[in-house]
């Protein structure tokens, strides 16, 4: 989820920039502080924006640099538990698929693509039904919920977001018009292979 967030915080302004505008310096030193970085408390911090410093600062004994109270606006993407997302498969693997969420990756365990059991096939890169033939691979744009979250401050690589498609009406977006036509009988479901009858 997108969030737009208003942070008060404390800038320091180092001597050699005394001459420029306030304003434009602190707010070329909180971009530099925060946009890109993760945070357990706001996520990944896309932008930083709308930047109220006061004029007033103070110097600390031992430091030259002056420090400013400031208020800004902060754009933030954090993944939410339950939130149904769509987005582009990156990367698929013999035990899931990474699909890009924005600025993080979330992953799906191959045991959450499907009810069916899903092979991988490691010359086309894809993931394949047993049953239905349904193939998964990089460029495929899916729905799926968020079912777990763990965002760490060392970065976007060493957090984790689960993800499931096991439930009515996500998966890969065609998988879910197929779907919704034969709820509305416009497809007919495959006939059953003659067999034994009992």
């Amino acid at each position: 989820m997108y969030k737009l967030l208003r942070v008060k915080d404390v800038v320091r302004i180092p001597p050699d920039k005394f001459g420029a505008p306030l304003k434009e310096t602190a707010t070329q030193i909180l971009q530099s502080k925060y946009e890109g970085t993760l945070s357990k408390d706001y996520g990944v911090i896309l932008a930083v924006f709308d930047v109220d410093v006061s004029p007033i600062g103070k110097i600390l004994h031992g430091d030259g640099a002056s420090y400013h109270d400031v208020e800004f606006s902060m754009l933030t993407y954090v993944p939410v538990i339950q939130e149904v997302v769509e987005g582009e498969v990156v990367e698929v693997v013999d035990f899931g698929a990474f699909v890009r969420l924005g600025p993080l990756d979330g992953l799906i365990h191959v045991s959450q693509i499907s009810d069916e059991r899903m092979n991988y096939d490691d010359k086309r890169g894809a993931l394949i039904g047993e049953k239905t033939h349904r193939v998964l691979q990089e460029g495929d744009i899916v729905r799926s919920r968020v079912v777990s979250v763990s965002l760490t401050s060392g970065g976007a690589r060493s957090s984790k977001i689960g993800l499931t498609m096991r439930q009515p009406f996500l998966g890969k977006l065609e998988w879910i018009e197929e779907d919704l036509k034969k709820l509305k009988g416009e497809v007919k479901p495959p006939a059953k292979s003659p067999g034994k009858q009992r």
